[in-house]
């Protein structure tokens, strides 16, 4: 079989001391450098950092606090969000009702075509609480955003559907949502990967994501599970070299663009994620990231790309902590930015 794994390689270091947690007696701590040259993404890792001492614990009283206090004026509750949510023009008319899902634009967009897309009317749901019928009704709407977006600018052809939960993760909003975005042009990272890609497929006549997933399940360390059959199947991984703490990466066996999903593959998809949801639970977990890499609307791209998610824990929710990294920044290599470079430069001239 053609080996996929384009330089993957790892090593390790060790570091040494005298540590005060043993009496000053000597330590030494691991640490294994991973390089994946196909996806360009190096990583560190060192076990034992997950039992460092944390200043700022959390505790549960402290979430069910900010839901209950963020409750009587969140936009995306059913009283408020008719009158404090936007509405689609143009290449659609309103909002987007799937299910329980709505979808409506971002009131603060970071995109042309940047949409927002509700789980449910509920405020908060904990991890083992979404439903897999929640989150393909949310995918549903979502493919409808995007449908409608192509159809009115085919120059628009790369969708990325994005999850942030809690402010850990950059959600600035409790109420459970997601942000679909349409580009003309594929993020920097989705990029690489397409590039990567081709070259695979022109150089070996394989799908490198095809040939991942059968090396990865036949050497067992990292494959984890499949759910569906055929070409409707999503297969789940633990990344070589992950880009977050408990990454999983989602790839679907017969897609390319989240613009093709069949029912059958929004409802694996979704099973997927509720599996991964429940882990994280259990492990402890109650804010993380979801993104996809898609290829473009009618690309053709089928024969040497695959669509896929990567999703990654995030710390613990504390109090008065919101993170100012979100999906763009984990996942796609691109900063969104809230100041202008000009003006910072202009307020900062008066100290020099």
């Amino acid at each position: 079989m053609v080996n996929p794994n384009f330089g993957r390689e790892k090593h390790v270091e060790v570091a040494r001391f005298l540590s005060p947690l043993r009496g000053f007696a000597a330590d030494e701590h691991e640490i294994e450098c991973r390089r994946d040259a196909f996806t360009g993404v190096e990583c560190r890792i060192n076990v034992a950092r997950s039992k460092r001492v944390k200043q700022a614990e959390d505790t549960e009283e402290e979430l069910v606090e900010l839901v209950k206090r963020t409750r009587d004026e969140c936009f995306f509750c059913p009283e408020r969000l008719e009158t404090a949510t936007p509405k689609f023009t143009g290449f659609y008319e309103g909002r987007i009702v799937v299910g329980r899902s709505c979808a409506f634009p971002n009131l603060f967009p970071f995109g042309k075509y940047h949409a927002v897309v509700t789980f449910s009317e509920d405020h908060f749901l904990d991890l083992h609480e979404f439903a897999a019928e929640l989150i393909a009704d949310n995918l549903r709407a979502s493919i409808v955003f995007i449908d409608a977006v192509h159809k009115y600018d085919e120059g628009a052809k790369y969708p990325i559907w994005n999850w942030n939960h809690l402010p850990p993760a950059a959600a600035s909003i409790i109420h459970p949502h997601v942000q679909v975005l349409v580009e003309e042009r594929p993020t920097p990272f989705l990029r690489r990967l397409l590039e990567n890609s081709r070259k695979y497929f022109e150089e070996t006549g394989r799908n490198y994501w095809r040939t991942l997933v059968e090396e990865e399940r036949a050497a067992g360390e990292r494959f984890i599970g499949e759910v569906g059959s055929g070409g409707d199947a999503v297969v789940a991984l633990a990344s070589f070299a992950p880009l977050g703490n408990n990454e999983v990466m989602l790839i679907f066996r017969g897609a390319s663009s989240l613009a093709d999903l069949n029912e059958r593959q929004i409802e694996n998809f979704a099973e997927c994620l509720v599996r991964v949801l429940r882990c994280y639970k259990e492990s402890g977990v109650n804010s993380f990231n979801v993104t996809t890499f898609s290829g473009s609307i009618n690309g053709g791209e089928d024969a040497y790309y695959s669509l896929h998610a990567r999703i990654i824990s995030r710390p613990r929710f504390r109090a008065f902590y919101t993170s100012d990294t979100g999906f763009m920044e984990r996942f796609h290599y691109e900063w969104v930015i809230e100041t202008m470079p000009e003006d910072v430069a202009r307020r900062m001239r008066k100290f020099f």
